[in-house]
């Protein structure tokens, strides 16, 4: 006996299922290609950081021997990059001191954000220095701010950086493509800094453990607020 014709309209039904199945089986596999690739391409751009960090520590240990050797001393270079912090609230707070802040994107108490060091970063920051504190943050605690308490700005949404793909979402166009990309740009204020900056979201900070000393005092003068320099890290340890 000869088997039942098929209708018309199920044969191309099937065919067109067969079709989907197949665009769908191949776009997994042309994704999957591409996430190894990029996976690889992490995992170079990761070790090629960790040489150029680990050389300049070693370059600027060896100037300061043979500075030292010489009889003289090693001045290192102006620093690139601030990370500012809020301490205080809005209390007699005067309306442009207000919008600087806002400008500064400081809008609650222990908000921090990195700055580029510019002539008007520095104008901007006397003008407020009485709320904030600042300073010099190293290697070390741009990558445990960003890893720890980093959030990403993705179509105004806060999302949490649990994942390459959501640098890759914002930034690949960029050439940014892991979290690590992302933490060499801020570090090292490269070409992107701007757009890796304006990325992230401003990064809410716990209370500093054992507590602030005096908030209304300058640093110099045994208090909290203004410039730092390179004590700001250890002010980062307890807050992060």
């Amino acid at each position: 006996m000869s088997s039942e014709a098929v209708p018309e309209s199920i044969a191309k039904k099937r065919e067109r299922e067969e079709k989907w199945g197949a665009a769908i089986e191949k776009k997994a596999k042309e994704t999957k290609a591409k996430n190894k690739l990029i996976r690889k391409i992490i995992h170079q751009r990761a070790a090629a950081y960790d040489k150029s960090y680990a050389r300049k520590e070693r370059e600027l240990v060896e100037l300061k021997r043979e500075a030292k050797l010489s009889g003289g001393f090693y001045v290192e270079p102006e620093p690139k990059l601030l990370f500012i912090i809020r301490i205080r609230g809005v209390n007699d707070m005067h309306p442009k001191t207000r919008k600087i802040m806002q400008l500064l994107r400081l809008r609650q108490i222990f908000n921090g954000v990195f700055l580029r060091v510019t002539k008007a970063t520095l104008q901007m920051l006397r003008l407020v220095e009485p709320y904030v504190t600042y300073g010099y943050p190293n290697l070390k605690s741009v990558r445990e701010l960003i890893y720890k308490r980093g959030f990403g700005k993705v179509r105004h949404q806060r999302i949490a950086l649990t994942d390459n793909s959501v640098v890759q979402k914002v930034l690949g166009q960029k050439k940014i493509l892991c979290v690590e990309d992302l933490i060499y740009q801020i570090f090292t204020t490269g070409p992107h800094f701007k757009a890796c900056n304006n990325f992230l979201w401003p990064f809410k900070l716990s209370a500093p453990s054992g507590g602030m000393k005096k908030k209304r005092l300058h640093f110099v003068e045994g208090g909290d607020a203004g410039n730092r320099e390179d004590k700001i890290n250890a002010l980062i340890r307890r807050m992060n």
